[in-house]
């Protein structure tokens, strides 16, 4: 495990103490008393729908799972403890919340039950469901928030643990995910839905770095908010039919993956910028954004394959330089370095290949600085080898450093003579003609 709270200065353990005590007083009130009232509200209808599949009856129930499904409780609570700051202590807590506060919304604007009877149980396990029976009603069901917090948890410890006690920890993990549909008190949707909302939770307030969404500024620029309308009403319109699909079978609810996705990404473009996609310098990306935003990328994915479907990977412009699409692994053999202008697209991790991205958003123009940025991390790479410049198509954002690269290396005059070269090598150009003048400002 990592450093714990028993072996920092006094002062920091203390200080950690004092936070998760005083969060988790905060926290147990709060949830058992939201939580109560939206199965009071939920009973109080007499038209709760579900969503079970009818194969969901042969789902066994063994009385024995309620342990593990229990123990998330104690581990709630623990995880606020172990952390080496107070600021982590708020991180996690602040996950907490948003997991509680998303799903007690969904549950009282969109109720559900399960449908399951438990047959009675004895000994310990009998125990633990009438003190579960207690106050957790057949209400409360999708999203789950036993699995988002599961989510939460699970990350919160993985890098705390190394060798066999990690691979223990996911297996226990595991069993406490299983046991929600063991005990019979989730059916098999809650539980992507839960995913989801765990994830949205990780992703909200990351590891490392700020919020993607602590910077957000209301774009003034018509293009961004022409795209952020998009991204928005293509985000609603999957919202309303995971409405309506939902109420004649509940596969309607694996819309919602698909309509996070795309809100996330109207946000970017809206004014959050290439923070929501996490991703950092190296090209990877956080697991929260690598799994929330899985559908966008899929769509970027079959969009890059349509519009290079006729075209080389790569052409080569200079001496030692390349531009290209996004690579597939079996392009990057020869290739030393990538410098990729990507926000959305996660890097390759291959042996004896740097990775150096600069995440820009698709569509929208490069600033000068950013520009400048990338053809000098291009002009220092070279020297350890053949060098790809990429973005999705390796139509815009890496042809724009591409030009720069040619002005700065000589082999063009101006950025008009370096963009018809490089169309000349065989890559189509689609540059608005004011990037022309930020080209030759960025190569000076």
């Amino acid at each position: 495990m990592g450093e714990g709270v028993a072996s920092m200065p006094g002062s920091q353990r203390r200080a950690v103490l004092r936070a998760a005590a005083l969060w988790l007083i905060f926290l147990a009130p709060f949830f058992y008393l939201t939580y109560g009232t939206a199965n009071w509200l939920a009973s109080l209808r007499s038209d709760v729908p579900n969503v079970a599949f009818g194969w969901e009856r042969h789902i066994p129930f063994l009385a024995w799972t309620i342990v593990p499904y229990w123990s998330i409780n104690a581990f709630y609570a623990l995880s606020l403890f172990v952390n080496d700051t107070p600021e982590a202590v708020g991180r996690l807590a602040r996950r907490y919340l948003t997991a509680q506060v998303v799903a007690i919304a969904c549950f009282v604007a969109f109720p559900l039950q399960a449908i399951f009877v438990r047959p009675p149980t004895e000994g310990l396990p009998g125990f633990m469901f009438d003190v579960l029976g207690g106050f957790d009603k057949p209400f409360n069901q999708a999203p789950s928030l036993h699995i988002a917090l599961l989510v939460i948890i699970w990350d919160h410890w993985r890098g705390r643990f190394a060798g066999a006690a990690r691979m223990i920890w996911h297996l226990w993990s595991a069993l406490v995910g299983i046991s929600v549909l063991t005990t019979w008190q989730h059916h098999v949707l809650d539980i992507p839905a839960g995913a989801l909302l765990g994830l949205f939770a990780l992703w909200l307030f990351p590891s490392s770095g700020k919020s993607p969404l602590s910077g957000f500024r209301w774009t003034a620029e018509a293009k961004p908010r022409r795209l952020a309308t998009f991204y928005a009403g293509a985000a609603a319109i999957l919202l309303i039919l995971a409405n309506l699909t939902t109420c004649r079978s509940g596969a309607g609810l694996l819309l919602l993956w698909p309509a996070l996705a795309l809100a996330i990404v109207a946000l970017g473009y809206a004014g959050a910028g290439e923070a929501v996609f996490q991703k950092a310098t190296d090209g990877r990306v956080s697991l929260a954004s690598r799994w929330l935003l899985m559908p966008y990328r899929f769509g970027a994915w079959l969009n890059m394959l349509w519009w290079t479907r006729r075209l080389p990977a790569t052409v080569k412009i200079g001496d030692g330089v390349l531009l290209g699409r996004f690579p597939e692994r079996k392009t990057l053999s020869t290739i030393a370095t990538v410098i990729d202008m990507t926000a959305e697209l996660p890097g390759l991790v291959v042996p004896g290949l740097a990775w150096r991205a600069f995440p820009s958003l698709d569509l929208l123009s490069l600033s000068a600085g950013r520009i400048r940025e990338a053809t000098l991390s291009v002009e220092e790479a070279r020297r350890h080898g053949p060098v790809l410049i990429c973005c999705a198509l390796g139509f815009q954002r890496s042809a724009v450093v591409a030009a720069c690269v040619l002005v700065r290396m000589g082999y063009a005059a101006s950025a008009a003579i370096a963009v018809a070269q490089i169309r000349a090598a065989g890559r189509p150009v689609h540059l608005p003609v004011e990037a022309y003048a930020v080209i030759d400002e960025a190569a000076r």
